[in-house]
């Protein structure tokens, strides 16, 4: 039976951490089944359709087992599996870039219908990429400013910044809605 030795980290949150090489396919399994609907919804932040948010997930979990040895904290499964999908979506998004087909494009320019929300994630969906990615990880992931700036790798003020930005615009957006369909 082998032993398995602690890693060296200077961080002392991670003294005495072993790499999970034993972390079972159950165990996988269970975390993924809590934490997928978590990892669907920052990947549907940075996508614009729920097919590529699916697919992003399914790629993250992929990426996730085939990386499992590189999880060091069992207690950081659920940042880590997130993490994982939003760069999954990322890279996604690159994936797609920006093709328009002509065929596709109305022969003549039409005036946009008005907007009209059902509720308040159909208005957090309608938000620019960047906006939409913190609002989904601070108020329906319960993810701190530190942790978000963490895993978009942008500074705090940043994720500070937008945050403050889509709360005035959703504002904007819910209460002209308001006015023009009665209440929200």
């Amino acid at each position: 039976m082998e032993s398995q030795t602690s890693i060296y980290c200077p961080d002392e949150r991670r003294k005495g951490m072993t790499p999970n090489m034993d972390f079972s396919q159950e165990e996988f399994a269970a975390a993924v089944t809590e934490h997928g609907p978590r990892m669907y919804r920052a990947a549907r932040s940075v996508l614009n359709s729920d097919a590529d948010a699916e697919d992003a997930v399914a790629q993250a979990v992929l990426q996730a087992w085939q990386s499992l040895d590189k999880l060091r904290d069992r207690e950081a499964v659920r940042p880590w599996l997130v993490r994982i999908a939003v760069n999954c979506a990322y890279a996604l998004r690159r994936r797609q870039g920006k093709v328009v087909y002509l065929d596709d494009l109305p022969q003549e320019p039409a005036a946009p219908p008005p907007a009209q929300y059902d509720g308040l994630w159909e208005a957090v969906c309608a938000l620019p990429s960047d906006r939409r990615t913190v609002v989904t990880l601070f108020y329906y992931e319960a993810m701190t400013v530190d942790e978000i700036a963490g895993l978009l790798r942008v500074p705090q003020g940043t994720v500070k910044s937008r945050l403050a930005r889509a709360r005035a615009q959703l504002k904007e957006m819910l209460q002209e809605q308001e006015g023009e369909y009665g209440t929200v």
